[in-house]
Protein backbone atom coordinates (compact mmCIF):
# COMPACT_ATOMS: atom_id res chain seq x y z
CA UNK A 1 0.00 0.00 0.00
CA UNK A 2 1.48 3.04 -1.00
CA UNK A 3 1.70 6.29 1.44
CA UNK A 4 0.55 9.84 0.62
CA UNK A 5 2.99 11.66 -2.37
CA UNK A 6 5.70 13.91 -0.51
CA UNK A 7 4.52 17.74 -0.12
CA UNK A 8 6.72 18.83 -2.44
CA UNK A 9 6.08 16.54 -5.15
CA UNK A 10 2.64 17.83 -4.31
CA UNK A 11 3.60 21.04 -4.94
CA UNK A 12 5.98 21.01 -8.46
CA UNK A 13 2.85 18.77 -9.83
CA UNK A 14 0.41 21.78 -8.75
CA UNK A 15 2.78 24.37 -10.25
CA UNK A 16 3.32 22.89 -13.49
CA UNK A 17 -0.82 22.12 -13.42
CA UNK A 18 -0.78 26.08 -13.04
CA UNK A 19 1.40 26.46 -15.68
CA UNK A 20 -0.01 24.36 -18.60
CA UNK A 21 -3.52 26.31 -17.55
CA UNK A 22 -1.70 29.80 -17.81
CA UNK A 23 -0.52 28.48 -21.66
CA UNK A 24 -3.75 27.46 -22.48
CA UNK A 25 -5.58 30.57 -20.99
CA UNK A 26 -3.13 32.66 -23.55
CA UNK A 27 -3.22 30.70 -26.26
CA UNK A 28 -6.99 30.76 -26.45
CA UNK A 29 -7.47 34.48 -24.75
CA UNK A 30 -9.26 35.25 -28.07
CA UNK A 31 -12.03 33.43 -27.00
CA UNK A 32 -11.76 33.44 -23.03
CA UNK A 33 -11.41 37.45 -22.86
CA UNK A 34 -14.68 37.68 -24.71
CA UNK A 35 -16.56 35.04 -22.84
CA UNK A 36 -15.56 36.45 -19.32
CA UNK A 37 -16.89 39.87 -20.99
CA UNK A 38 -19.71 38.39 -21.43
CA UNK A 39 -20.55 36.66 -18.63
CA UNK A 40 -19.94 39.41 -16.29
CA UNK A 41 -21.72 42.06 -18.39
CA UNK A 42 -24.62 39.87 -18.11
CA UNK A 43 -24.00 38.99 -14.28
CA UNK A 44 -25.03 42.76 -13.92
CA UNK A 45 -27.81 43.08 -15.75
CA UNK A 46 -29.39 39.74 -14.21
CA UNK A 47 -31.11 41.41 -11.35
CA UNK A 48 -33.35 43.23 -14.28
CA UNK A 49 -34.81 39.96 -15.51
CA UNK A 50 -35.77 38.55 -11.69
CA UNK A 51 -37.34 42.00 -11.31
CA UNK A 52 -39.49 41.48 -14.46
CA UNK A 53 -40.29 38.21 -13.36
CA UNK A 54 -41.41 39.34 -10.28
CA UNK A 55 -43.61 42.18 -12.15
CA UNK A 56 -45.80 39.44 -13.63
CA UNK A 57 -43.99 39.36 -17.21
CA UNK A 58 -43.72 36.04 -18.81
CA UNK A 59 -39.91 34.52 -18.93
CA UNK A 60 -39.54 34.84 -22.84
CA UNK A 61 -40.36 38.41 -22.41
CA UNK A 62 -38.13 39.38 -18.90
CA UNK A 63 -35.67 37.60 -21.80
CA UNK A 64 -36.52 39.56 -24.43
CA UNK A 65 -36.34 42.87 -22.22
CA UNK A 66 -33.29 42.17 -21.25
CA UNK A 67 -31.41 41.37 -24.28
CA UNK A 68 -32.64 44.02 -25.55
CA UNK A 69 -31.20 46.40 -22.44
CA UNK A 70 -27.75 45.01 -22.93
CA UNK A 71 -27.54 45.15 -26.79
CA UNK A 72 -28.74 48.88 -26.57
CA UNK A 73 -26.07 49.76 -23.57
CA UNK A 74 -23.43 47.86 -25.77
CA UNK A 75 -24.28 49.68 -29.68
CA UNK A 76 -24.88 52.86 -28.02
CA UNK A 77 -21.48 52.97 -26.18
CA UNK A 78 -19.97 51.04 -29.38
CA UNK A 79 -21.15 53.62 -32.22
CA UNK A 80 -19.90 56.48 -29.98
CA UNK A 81 -16.32 55.14 -29.53
CA UNK A 82 -15.87 54.22 -33.62
CA UNK A 83 -17.38 58.07 -34.28
CA UNK A 84 -15.28 59.66 -32.20
CA UNK A 85 -12.22 57.51 -33.54
CA UNK A 86 -13.10 58.03 -36.54
CA UNK A 87 -13.35 61.93 -36.27
CA UNK A 88 -9.93 61.20 -34.17
CA UNK A 89 -8.07 59.77 -37.42
CA UNK A 90 -9.54 62.75 -39.30
CA UNK A 91 -8.41 65.18 -36.75
CA UNK A 92 -4.84 63.83 -36.18
CA UNK A 93 -3.09 64.61 -39.68
CA UNK A 94 -3.92 68.38 -39.23
CA UNK A 95 -1.17 68.69 -35.99
CA UNK A 96 1.50 67.31 -38.33
CA UNK A 97 2.70 71.29 -38.46
CA UNK A 98 2.14 71.78 -34.99
CA UNK A 99 4.19 68.20 -33.95
CA UNK A 100 7.09 69.68 -35.80
CA UNK A 101 7.31 72.62 -34.34
CA UNK A 102 7.23 71.81 -31.14
CA UNK A 103 10.01 68.35 -31.92
CA UNK A 104 11.89 71.94 -33.09
CA UNK A 105 11.58 74.25 -29.70
CA UNK A 106 12.29 71.84 -27.50
CA UNK A 107 15.43 70.52 -29.56
CA UNK A 108 16.45 74.14 -29.02
CA UNK A 109 15.82 74.01 -25.47
CA UNK A 110 18.06 71.07 -24.73
CA UNK A 111 20.56 72.40 -27.06
CA UNK A 112 20.39 75.49 -25.08
CA UNK A 113 20.60 73.12 -21.70
CA UNK A 114 24.10 71.84 -23.05
CA UNK A 115 22.13 68.30 -23.64
CA UNK A 116 24.13 66.08 -26.32
CA UNK A 117 22.54 67.92 -29.49
CA UNK A 118 23.84 65.18 -31.88
CA UNK A 119 21.76 62.26 -29.97
CA UNK A 120 19.05 63.76 -29.48
CA UNK A 121 19.23 65.66 -33.18
CA UNK A 122 18.97 61.80 -34.13
CA UNK A 123 16.91 60.91 -31.63
CA UNK A 124 13.91 63.72 -32.85
CA UNK A 125 14.64 63.22 -36.81
CA UNK A 126 14.11 59.69 -36.49
CA UNK A 127 10.43 60.31 -35.19
CA UNK A 128 8.51 61.58 -37.89
CA UNK A 129 5.67 63.86 -37.68
CA UNK A 130 3.97 62.35 -40.61
CA UNK A 131 3.22 59.57 -39.12
CA UNK A 132 0.35 60.93 -37.41
CA UNK A 133 -1.29 60.36 -40.68
CA UNK A 134 -0.23 56.73 -41.04
CA UNK A 135 -1.35 56.25 -37.79
CA UNK A 136 -4.73 57.57 -38.38
CA UNK A 137 -5.13 55.41 -41.21
CA UNK A 138 -3.85 52.22 -39.39
CA UNK A 139 -6.65 52.89 -36.72
CA UNK A 140 -9.34 52.74 -39.02
CA UNK A 141 -8.05 49.45 -40.28
CA UNK A 142 -8.33 48.29 -36.73
CA UNK A 143 -12.10 49.51 -36.67
CA UNK A 144 -12.51 46.88 -39.57
CA UNK A 145 -10.43 43.98 -37.28
CA UNK A 146 -13.17 44.98 -34.12
CA UNK A 147 -15.70 44.52 -36.15
CA UNK A 148 -15.44 40.35 -35.61
CA UNK A 149 -14.89 40.64 -32.22
CA UNK A 150 -18.23 42.56 -31.70
CA UNK A 151 -20.11 40.38 -33.46
CA UNK A 152 -19.19 37.76 -31.25
CA UNK A 153 -19.35 39.32 -28.34
CA UNK A 154 -22.64 40.06 -29.36
CA UNK A 155 -23.43 36.39 -29.96
CA UNK A 156 -22.52 35.58 -26.81
CA UNK A 157 -24.52 38.18 -24.72
CA UNK A 158 -27.26 36.59 -26.73
CA UNK A 159 -26.90 33.32 -25.42
CA UNK A 160 -25.91 34.18 -22.07
CA UNK A 161 -29.20 36.59 -21.48
CA UNK A 162 -31.02 33.76 -22.91
CA UNK A 163 -29.71 31.42 -19.90
CA UNK A 164 -29.99 34.08 -17.48
CA UNK A 165 -33.89 32.72 -16.54
CA UNK A 166 -32.52 29.47 -15.82
CA UNK A 167 -29.33 29.67 -13.53
CA UNK A 168 -31.59 29.96 -10.29
CA UNK A 169 -32.61 26.89 -10.14
CA UNK A 170 -29.37 25.23 -12.06
CA UNK A 171 -27.62 26.45 -8.77
CA UNK A 172 -30.48 24.77 -6.85
CA UNK A 173 -29.93 21.54 -8.77
CA UNK A 174 -25.71 22.25 -7.85
CA UNK A 175 -26.35 23.20 -4.28
CA UNK A 176 -28.30 20.17 -3.12
CA UNK A 177 -25.43 17.82 -4.66
CA UNK A 178 -22.15 20.34 -3.47
CA UNK A 179 -23.56 22.94 -0.87
CA UNK A 180 -19.86 24.80 -1.09
CA UNK A 181 -20.21 25.28 -4.46
CA UNK A 182 -23.43 27.01 -4.82
CA UNK A 183 -22.17 29.19 -1.76
CA UNK A 184 -18.61 30.00 -3.92
CA UNK A 185 -20.59 30.76 -7.28
CA UNK A 186 -23.41 32.77 -5.36
CA UNK A 187 -20.59 35.21 -3.86
CA UNK A 188 -18.44 34.83 -6.72
CA UNK A 189 -22.03 37.13 -8.62
CA UNK A 190 -22.27 39.08 -6.07
CA UNK A 191 -18.78 40.30 -5.17
CA UNK A 192 -18.90 40.61 -8.74
CA UNK A 193 -22.35 42.92 -9.30
CA UNK A 194 -20.81 44.84 -6.48
CA UNK A 195 -17.49 45.68 -7.71
CA UNK A 196 -19.11 46.74 -10.79
CA UNK A 197 -21.85 48.98 -9.44
CA UNK A 198 -19.28 50.56 -6.96
CA UNK A 199 -16.75 51.28 -9.94
CA UNK A 200 -19.59 52.24 -12.25
CA UNK A 201 -20.97 54.94 -9.49
CA UNK A 202 -17.38 56.35 -9.63
CA UNK A 203 -16.48 55.70 -13.47
CA UNK A 204 -19.63 57.91 -14.09
CA UNK A 205 -18.56 60.61 -11.39
CA UNK A 206 -14.95 61.07 -13.19
CA UNK A 207 -15.98 60.89 -16.61
CA UNK A 208 -19.05 63.54 -16.52
CA UNK A 209 -15.83 65.70 -14.48
CA UNK A 210 -13.61 64.98 -17.07
CA UNK A 211 -16.06 65.89 -20.29
CA UNK A 212 -16.43 68.76 -18.82
CA UNK A 213 -13.33 70.10 -17.93
CA UNK A 214 -12.43 69.28 -20.78
CA UNK A 215 -14.65 70.67 -22.97
CA UNK A 216 -14.28 73.99 -20.99
CA UNK A 217 -9.93 73.63 -21.63
CA UNK A 218 -10.78 73.10 -25.20
CA UNK A 219 -9.75 69.95 -26.12
CA UNK A 220 -10.98 68.13 -28.77
CA UNK A 221 -13.31 65.06 -28.43
CA UNK A 222 -14.36 65.97 -24.98
CA UNK A 223 -16.75 62.79 -24.96
CA UNK A 224 -14.50 60.25 -26.59
CA UNK A 225 -11.85 61.05 -23.53
CA UNK A 226 -14.90 61.21 -20.44
CA UNK A 227 -15.26 57.17 -21.79
CA UNK A 228 -11.86 56.97 -21.71
CA UNK A 229 -11.58 57.70 -18.24
CA UNK A 230 -14.79 55.73 -17.38
CA UNK A 231 -13.24 52.63 -19.22
CA UNK A 232 -10.27 53.16 -17.15
CA UNK A 233 -11.89 52.93 -14.39
CA UNK A 234 -12.43 49.31 -14.32
CA UNK A 235 -8.28 48.96 -14.45
CA UNK A 236 -6.76 48.69 -10.47
CA UNK A 237 -4.20 51.43 -9.57
CA UNK A 238 -3.02 52.64 -12.96
CA UNK A 239 -6.47 53.48 -14.89
CA UNK A 240 -5.54 56.88 -14.20
CA UNK A 241 -2.42 57.01 -16.32
CA UNK A 242 -4.06 55.17 -19.06
CA UNK A 243 -6.63 57.82 -19.33
CA UNK A 244 -4.63 61.09 -19.39
CA UNK A 245 -2.06 60.35 -21.56
CA UNK A 246 -4.01 60.79 -24.77
CA UNK A 247 -5.93 64.40 -24.15
CA UNK A 248 -2.91 65.39 -22.59
CA UNK A 249 -0.95 64.92 -25.53
CA UNK A 250 -3.78 66.46 -27.44
CA UNK A 251 -3.64 69.36 -25.69
CA UNK A 252 -0.16 69.70 -26.62
CA UNK A 253 -0.58 69.88 -30.01
CA UNK A 254 -3.71 72.21 -30.13
CA UNK A 255 -3.08 74.64 -27.26
CA UNK A 256 0.45 74.15 -25.55
CA UNK A 257 2.36 73.28 -22.80
CA UNK A 258 -0.13 75.46 -20.45
CA UNK A 259 -3.08 73.60 -22.03
CA UNK A 260 -1.39 70.05 -20.99
CA UNK A 261 -0.49 70.96 -17.91
CA UNK A 262 -4.24 71.98 -16.92
CA UNK A 263 -5.60 68.86 -18.43
CA UNK A 264 -3.23 66.79 -16.24
CA UNK A 265 -3.87 69.19 -13.08
CA UNK A 266 -7.37 68.18 -13.49
CA UNK A 267 -6.63 64.75 -13.83
CA UNK A 268 -4.61 64.71 -11.01
CA UNK A 269 -7.60 66.66 -8.54
CA UNK A 270 -10.18 63.99 -10.45
CA UNK A 271 -9.23 60.83 -11.40
CA UNK A 272 -6.03 60.33 -9.06
CA UNK A 273 -7.72 61.24 -5.94
CA UNK A 274 -11.02 59.70 -6.63
CA UNK A 275 -9.47 56.20 -8.51
CA UNK A 276 -6.59 55.67 -7.12
CA UNK A 277 -6.95 56.94 -3.36
CA UNK A 278 -11.15 56.78 -2.50
CA UNK A 279 -12.22 54.44 -4.78
CA UNK A 280 -9.63 51.17 -3.54
CA UNK A 281 -11.17 51.49 -0.12
CA UNK A 282 -14.59 50.97 -1.57
CA UNK A 283 -13.93 48.01 -3.95
CA UNK A 284 -11.86 46.35 -1.74
CA UNK A 285 -14.57 46.42 1.19
CA UNK A 286 -17.15 45.39 -1.73
CA UNK A 287 -14.90 42.29 -3.12
CA UNK A 288 -12.45 41.40 0.14
CA UNK A 289 -9.45 41.72 -2.10
CA UNK A 290 -6.29 42.56 -0.67
CA UNK A 291 -4.64 46.10 -2.65
CA UNK A 292 -1.75 43.34 -3.41
CA UNK A 293 -3.81 41.12 -4.87
CA UNK A 294 -5.52 43.59 -7.15
CA UNK A 295 -2.93 45.42 -8.17
CA UNK A 296 -1.08 41.66 -8.94
CA UNK A 297 -4.07 40.56 -11.28
CA UNK A 298 -3.99 43.10 -12.83
CA UNK A 299 -0.99 42.52 -14.06
CA UNK A 300 -1.42 38.81 -14.36
CA UNK A 301 -4.54 39.00 -16.41
CA UNK A 302 -3.56 42.04 -18.28
CA UNK A 303 -0.35 39.55 -19.30
CA UNK A 304 -2.47 36.46 -20.00
CA UNK A 305 -5.75 38.25 -21.51
CA UNK A 306 -4.38 41.44 -23.01
CA UNK A 307 -6.35 44.62 -22.88
CA UNK A 308 -10.10 42.86 -21.74
CA UNK A 309 -8.00 40.87 -19.21
CA UNK A 310 -6.67 44.55 -17.47
CA UNK A 311 -10.15 45.32 -17.70
CA UNK A 312 -11.58 41.64 -16.19
CA UNK A 313 -8.66 41.58 -13.63
CA UNK A 314 -11.24 41.42 -10.40
CA UNK A 315 -13.91 39.86 -12.01
CA UNK A 316 -11.57 36.75 -13.10
CA UNK A 317 -9.39 36.85 -9.92
CA UNK A 318 -13.17 36.68 -8.11
CA UNK A 319 -13.77 33.52 -10.38
CA UNK A 320 -10.68 32.19 -9.42
CA UNK A 321 -10.84 32.20 -5.70
CA UNK A 322 -14.13 31.10 -6.18
CA UNK A 323 -13.35 27.56 -8.49
CA UNK A 324 -10.34 27.18 -6.31
CA UNK A 325 -10.34 28.48 -2.99
CA UNK A 326 -13.80 28.94 -1.63
CA UNK A 327 -14.89 25.34 -2.59
CA UNK A 328 -13.12 23.92 -0.51
CA UNK A 329 -12.79 23.68 2.99
CA UNK A 330 -9.40 22.55 3.26
CA UNK A 331 -8.17 26.29 1.18
CA UNK A 332 -9.64 28.54 3.95
CA UNK A 333 -5.49 29.63 4.84
CA UNK A 334 -5.31 30.68 1.17
CA UNK A 335 -8.64 32.48 1.50
CA UNK A 336 -7.31 34.22 5.18
CA UNK A 337 -4.33 35.48 3.17
CA UNK A 338 -6.20 36.77 -0.03
CA UNK A 339 -8.98 38.68 1.76
CA UNK A 340 -9.05 41.79 3.19
CA UNK A 341 -8.63 42.18 6.87
CA UNK A 342 -12.21 43.54 7.04
CA UNK A 343 -13.54 40.54 4.81
CA UNK A 344 -11.87 38.03 6.47
CA UNK A 345 -13.39 38.88 9.91
CA UNK A 346 -16.87 39.09 8.30
CA UNK A 347 -16.87 35.61 7.05
CA UNK A 348 -15.52 33.83 10.02
CA UNK A 349 -18.60 35.87 12.08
Amino acid sequence: MTGPLPRGLVVLLGAASAVVVVAGLRAAAWLVAPVLLALVMVIVVSPVHRWLRRRGLPAWLATATLVTAVYGVFLVFTAVVVGSLVRLAALLPGYTERARALRAGAADRLRAWGIGPEQFDALVHSIDPGELASSAAALLGELTAVTTSIVFLLALLLFFSVETGTVGGRLEAVGRARPRVRVALAGFTGKTRRFLVVTTAFGAAVAVLDTIALLWLGIPLPVLWGLLSFVTNYIPNVGFLLGVAPPALLGLLSGGWGTTLSVVGVYVVLNFVLQSLVQPRYVGDAVGLSAVLTFVSLVFWAWVLGPLGALLAVPATLLVMAVLVDVDPRAEWAAALLRTAKSEKGHRS
